[in-house]
């Protein structure tokens, strides 16, 4: 008895676990978003770095001008 109760909570777990599975076309559209937030978020980094190298090479000329 205690084998066929076992057997049935078993079953009845992998039965959730396939019922809870997601679709396949979601999981792509998801995969997707997740791609093009990262792309994103790095052209972003990107920009602010080439930014910031731009603000810093424009300072080290001018405290060079000044030292002159």
């Amino acid at each position: 008895m205690k084998k066929f109760i076992a057997s049935l909570i078993v079953c009845g777990f992998a039965v959730a676990m396939v019922a809870c599975g997601g679709n396949k076309e979601e999981i792509a559209a998801k995969a997707k978003a997740d791609s093009t937030r990262v792309a994103d978020s790095t052209a972003a980094v990107e920009a602010a770095a080439a930014a910031a190298a731009a603000v810093a090479d424009t300072t080290a000329v001018d405290s060079a001008a000044v030292v002159k």
